[in-house]
């Protein structure tokens, strides 16, 4: 029996797709509403494999280009399909978290973009490991260079004391999964990591969609 629940949501379902058809996240190819990426886009995708980062795929091709759209391009709305490739990622290597924590932007960054990538992300971590999403439990502390312009060398100099913990009760004792969108030196997850530990997080692992390739 069709609940009146079950009804309404497959109405919405319908009105989305009629309104926002799905696309694929690289290319804008229609794509059926569970694809992230059309068929050609979805076969140029590497996975990542074990790494101390859990992450979905290397960073590169659609992925990349996804990911760049997403944090640069005014699309949010990306975060709904990469972040199912965010859950996959978590399912694939069981992870268990007691709350889940965005990378933060600086205020003045986050006025500039007007929404925080990592934190929509994380929210769907949060949904696939049912663990709460703290978007506020990390603060920048300083406005700092966007990490893809920097040298390699610059970057964990830029972010190193750039992060602290607002209430570190809120962490002390737990599993933090700390989620990004994409880490390539990996600068900025260490300089978040190294704040969560100082406020006597258990234990913390780093969750993106895509990383750097060894």
């Amino acid at each position: 029996m069709i609940t009146l629940e079950a009804l309404a949501r497959a109405l919405f379902t319908s009105l989305a797709d009629t309104l926002a058809p799905p696309a694929c996240a690289a290319c804008d190819l229609g794509v059926g509403r569970s694809a992230v990426f059309c068929g050609s886009c979805a076969g140029a995708v590497e996975r990542a494999g074990p790494s101390s980062v859990v992450a979905f795929a290397l960073y590169g091709g659609p992925v990349a280009t996804a990911l760049r759209r997403l944090k640069y391009q005014d699309r949010s709305d990306l975060a709904r399909p990469l972040g199912d490739l965010l859950r996959r990622a978590a399912r694939d290597a069981a992870l268990r978290a007691d709350l889940v924590v965005p990378v933060p932007l600086h205020p003045t960054r986050l006025a500039e973009r007007g929404y925080n990538q990592a934190a929509l992300l994380g929210a769907a971590a949060a949904r696939e490991l049912g663990a709460p999403l703290e978007a506020r439990a990390l603060l920048r502390t300083r406005p700092t260079s966007q990490q893809a312009r920097l040298p390699r060398a610059q970057r964990l100099e830029n972010v190193t004391g750039a992060f602290r913990v607002r209430v570190p009760a809120q962490v002390r004792g737990r599993h933090v999964v700390l989620v990004d969108d994409v880490a390539t030196t990996g600068a900025t997850l260490a300089a978040c990591l190294a704040a969560l530990r100082e406020s006597g997080a258990a234990a913390v692992t780093a969750l993106v969609v895509a990383r750097a390739g060894d």
